[in-house]
């Protein structure tokens, strides 16, 4: 059921003296589109009657069929009190595409989404919980507006605070912006980098979460411009320094309203459903890559040396592996994906893991279960790896092709419109990539 009728969204624009509202989706890389209308048409746009060009958008329609119509979720309705409010204040509505024919356009990737939702439904299991951990670096600005690289904005690491930490105040007026648009912010500090943040929001259903992302990603780039800063979720701005990820934390609900993942008479409170759902994901982890670390500066961060992971493994004892169990157990026993970036679009990074976990719960036996590793996985040769039959992730965008092609399950998840423009994309962005003459080759053999 809508959170909001028609009737009250009318209502709450013409009381909140709204002006404009932003009628908000994704292109196939994640990237937020909108189409910005007076308040005069939002009944216009309640009733599904506004149009736009579908054949500029990334990964959208052809020419031919060019003519798309945006269908708002009432669900999503939010006025932006953070925008400027010089000309009155901004909402926004979060839609879903439509085709001239009524149906949802399959280019979509909330759409994506949606159809995952149902077929995970199918199979008796009521919601997806998701959490996202998102991470982002603040760079200061020159005149031109262009972040300054190689100026940190302080010498902070992990949990630093003011003086040592140079933008505590950003970060909680970040976090208070969110808390006011109605997020239930749990935790924000400084991250392991000179001016790396971290703000974690509670986790919901999928779709929510998804949304909420994508608001995210707005107010922290927004604020931080007010402040003078440059925010940036790149996942390696620079060498040297830690990546940023978005640790990606799962878990499965039943009809009873039952974390399926707890099993407290097992030996480590883990069902058989969790282990077949974590095995499936590592078993898919190689292709998986192209969709969780979908930038060829993705691959800078997936390196030995830092907390990123490297290798498809899980483990509730460290950090070095993909997968993490965290120590809560009960309902809040869930499945940590680390190796996630922000470059990734919420809504088919989440179609892609829940998809994998079905396929390990569907098919495998409780002997294809993969093992956990305990150890340091950063401490071990690479034999010792290959000895404990541990797969390395891609070490490129090049490779993430090549695995993701040889895995059928990505196609059917994400249909074919998404699926091969997402390869042409991604492989012409390689085949430019490997053009390019770097100033490394340069220093190292000119």
């Amino acid at each position: 059921m809508a959170k909001y009728s028609k009737q009250d969204i009318l209502n709450i624009a013409k009381k909140q003296n709204v002006q404009y509202v932003r009628l908000q989706f994704s292109d196939i890389l994640g990237t937020i589109k909108a189409v910005e209308i007076p308040v005069a048409k939002l009944k216009d746009a309640l009733d599904d009657k506004i149009a736009f060009d579908g054949s500029s958008v990334e990964g959208f329609a052809r020419i031919k069929e060019a003519d798309m119509h945006l269908s708002p979720d009432r669900n999503t309705w939010l006025i932006l009190d953070f925008e400027d409010l010089k000309y009155g204040k901004v909402a926004r509505l979060i839609c879903d595409v439509y085709m001239n024919n009524g149906k949802p356009f399959p280019g979509d990737p909330r759409y994506i989404l949606k159809k995952t939702i149902r077929k995970m439904r199918e199979l008796g299991y009521a919601q997806l919980n998701v959490g996202f951990e998102p991470e982002f670096y603040l760079f200061k600005v020159d005149e031109e507006g262009r972040p300054i690289l190689n100026r940190a904005i302080d010498k902070a690491s992990y949990f630093d605070l003011s003086p040592i930490d140079g933008a505590e105040y950003v970060r909680r007026d970040i976090a208070l912006t969110l808390e006011r648009l109605g997020f239930e912010v749990q935790t924000n500090h400084h991250e392991v980098g000179p001016g790396q943040n971290e703000i974690n929001f509670k986790y919901d259903d999928a779709l929510k979460t998804a949304d909420r992302i994508q608001t995210l990603k707005q107010v922290v780039k927004i604020i931080a411009g007010k402040h003078g800063y440059y925010a940036t979720f790149m996942p390696k701005p620079i060498e040297g320094i830690p990546g940023s990820g978005m640790h990606c934390n799962m878990s499965l609900v039943n009809e009873n309203g039952e974390n399926v993942f707890y099993d407290p008479t097992s030996k480590d409170d883990l069902s058989l459903i969790c282990k077949k759902w974590l095995s499936g994901i590592i078993n898919h982890a190689r292709g998986l890559s192209f969709i969780t670390n979908p930038a060829i500066n993705s691959y800078k961060r997936l390196v030995s040396g830092f907390e990123a992971p490297v290798y498809a493994s899980w483990s509730a004892a460290n950090r070095s592996a993909m997968i993490r169990i965290p120590s809560e157990k009960g309902i809040a026993t869930r499945t940590e994906i680390r190796n996630v970036d922000c470059m990734a679009n919420p809504y088919l990074v989440i179609s892609c893991l829940l998809a994998s976990g079905l396929d390990g719960i569907l098919h495998l036996q409780e002997k294809d279960i993969v093992s956990p590793i305990a150890e340091n996985l950063f401490e071990l040769t690479i034999d010792e790896i290959e000895k404990l039959g541990i797969k390395k992730l891609p070490s490129n965008l090049y490779d993430a092709i090549k695995e993701f092609k040889k895995d059928p399950l990505f196609k059917t998840v994400l249909g074919e419109p998404i699926y091969s423009k997402l390869l042409f994309i991604k492989e012409n962005a390689w085949k430019k990539y490997s053009m390019i003459v770097t100033p490394f080759e340069l220093d190292r053999y000119l």
